[in-house]
């Protein structure tokens, strides 16, 4: 977190006028999901970039609940959007490349129809005669507009928080129209927890004296108080417990000076009480009613059968990402619209960012180098731009090791060729991609991988590799009976812990399985144990010492041919490899054989 202690997501944020909106309106009358109606909807929103020739390269950006459509700066002289940090030129969202647009949402206070829009029949606000509205009537007019500017297919669909629903919605309501959907800290629905939240704070809007039950346009201040905590007890959820540790321990009792009728005697308190009074400079109370209200509606399943069948009909390709210290929209529920799209077999990557950060992570910063690359990679492959050619690189997070040096990767080249043509591809502990890279050259089209490593699992997607982030002693849960032709566990079976689990998941997912493993049989190993007494230098899963390593077992050939003649697995090849040398070994591989490579099968 910034040093500052009032510093927030919202610090760059006013109520100024957005110089560089645009409007469009739409003549109704629309017809609205819960029964209500509007006689017209009019849209603001702000563009960054051009469209190219084939309109292909348009990046739709949905706001969370408090933004509005200036999510980024257009010249050095204008205000600072919301999303400075990952939108305009050179940027994770660059600018340079992509067409961005960013509408402000139906029910908006900043340009879009909204509770404080003019009803054209009455002259008057809308106020509490705006109607009840969904995250599909957003999504609908955002649809509206889109077709207006003459988009046929965004490239992708953008979103975090409220903004990661309107993805969600974008993808499975116009499969057609998305070919790539990014869901940020976002959710299937609200925890119960969250929806509390929200009803304190409607709560403590509509109990203020200045609501005037929604009538207080011409009643200064209207109800500031209310809008205040509600604003407050939402940065308490933005926040995570680490945040607020950090921006506040140091100095509880020694709170800035503000200007507030709220708490100021602990430095807590004067935070909130800022956050709380600015916010009513430039956000209406029924706007945040409403779309409070819509998030809280939004519900795409409680369980995974009912979430697989929400999200069934989407087509597009998927980044999902998560934070570790957000509360209030946990990695599990990210985690649950991963596990519904590998249900139905679509494309998608996830990463989990270690983060202590809160929820608010994705709009500020600290981790956007992570978060940063995986957008600028996943739109860098859907615009068909791959970041990265070399399909012969690590397999892992760390450097090859001593007895891996050879860079061709001859353990790649074998695998792949035991590897039936076309298969498709599961790889346990995918690293960096390499194998799966090279199986993409050799004209694999499904492909995944599995990889706990954050920064690993960054560069697949920069690689234009789908990979999921979790922890193989985890299981395979949620992948279906024989999903993949085959699943491959490379270097990775000495950190695994739980052996016979990891072994029986990966021989059920797929029809085949292919496993590689270090060779604690090769005589330079024996030799260096028995004659100089020291453990042996092998780098796999870390450091190349034995307090360094990840590993928690080691293992020769003939151990690993016991293991599967006790666990009735059928060994259809196996390949033993001097690495160092480039060669095969037919003779005594368990001593002349640094690794092994075996396909196997029940």
């Amino acid at each position: 977190m910034a040093n500052d202690e009032f510093d927030s997501s919202d610090s760059v944020r006013t109520g100024r006028p957005l110089a560089h909106a645009r409007t469009l309106t739409f003549p109704g009358p629309w017809t609205l999901e819960c029964g209500g109606r509007l006689p017209e909807v009019t849209v603001a929103f702000e563009t960054y970039g051009a469209l190219n020739a084939d309109r292909s390269n348009a990046v739709l950006i949905c706001h969370a609940l408090s933004g509005d459509s200036h999510v980024a700066r257009h010249h050095d002289q204008d205000d600072p959007g919301w999303w400075d940090i990952a939108v305009g030129p050179g940027k994770a969202i660059d600018t340079d490349r992509y067409f961005v647009i960013c509408p402000n949402v139906l029910g908006g206070c900043r340009g879009s129809t909204g509770p404080n829009s003019i009803h054209p029949e009455t002259g008057q606000p809308y106020g509490p005669a705006f109607p009840l509205i969904t995250i599909g009537d957003i999504v609908n007019v955002q649809q509206r507009l889109i077709a207006a500017l003459g988009i046929d297919r965004l490239l992708a669909v953008i979103g975090g928080s409220l903004g990661g629903h309107m993805a969600l919605t974008w993808a499975t309501r116009f499969p057609d129209q998305v070919a790539g959907t990014v869901a940020i800290a976002t959710s299937p629905r609200l925890t119960s927890q969250a929806l509390a939240f929200d009803v304190v704070g409607r709560n403590a809007i509509m109990q203020d004296t200045g609501y005037q039950s929604g009538r207080y346009y011409d009643q200064e201040p209207g109800p500031r108080v209310g809008l205040a905590i509600a604003r407050m007890l939402g940065h308490i959820t933005y926040l995570s417990r680490e945040a607020m540790m950090e921006k506040f321990d140091s100095d509880r009792l020694r709170p800035r000076d503000v200007a507030t009728q709220f708490e100021t005697k602990f430095s807590v308190g004067s935070y909130l009480a800022y956050q709380g009074d600015r916010f009513g400079e430039r956000f209406d109370a029924n706007s945040y009613i409403t779309l409070s209200m819509a998030m809280d509606l939004f519900d795409m399943g409680a369980t995974k059968d009912q979430l697989v069948s929400s999200i069934r009909s989407a087509r597009s390709r998927w980044l999902v990402i998560s934070y570790t210290s957000d509360w209030l929209f946990p990695p599990f529920q990210s985690q649950e619209i991963v596990d519904a799209l590998l249900g139905t077999n679509q494309s998608v990557s996830y990463c989990n960012v270690v983060s202590s950060c809160g929820h608010d992570a994705f709009l500020l910063p600290n981790e956007l180098e992570t978060y940063g690359g995986l957008i600028s990679g996943f739109l860098a492959n859907l615009n068909g731009t791959t970041g990265d050619s070399n399909v012969l690189g690590s397999h892992g997070p760390h450097n090859p090791t001593s007895i891996f040096h050879n860079p061709q990767r001859l353990d790649y080249h074998t695998m792949a060729d035991l590897i039936p043509e076309g298969a498709s591809v599961l790889d346990l502990g995918c690293g960096n991609g390499g194998l799966l890279a090279l199986l993409r050259s050799r004209g694999h089209r499904r492909l995944m991988g599995i990889e706990l490593d954050e920064a690993a699992v960054v560069n697949c997607v920069r690689r234009g590799l789908d990979v999921v982030q979790a922890d193989l002693n985890h299981g395979l849960a949620n992948y279906a009976d024989g999903q993949f032709d085959v699943v491959v566990l490379s270097q990775t079976l000495q950190t695994v812990i739980d052996v016979r689990t990891v072994i029986r998941e990966m021989l059920r997912v797929g029809r085949r399985g292919v496993v590689s493993f270090p060779n604690l049989g090769y005589f330079k190993l024996r030799e260096q144990l028995a004659q100089h007494g020291r453990a042996p230098l092998v780098a796999l899963g870390g450091g190349s010492r034995w307090y360094e390593t990840h590993n928690v077992r080691f293992l020769t050939i003939a151990d690993f041919e016991e293991f599967c003649r006790d666990h009735a697995i059928t060994i259809h090849e196996q390949v033993a490899l001097d690495t160092e040398n480039g060669r095969r070994i037919t003779d005594d591989p368990n001593l002349n054989a640094d690794l092994a490579i075996v396909m196997l099968s029940r």
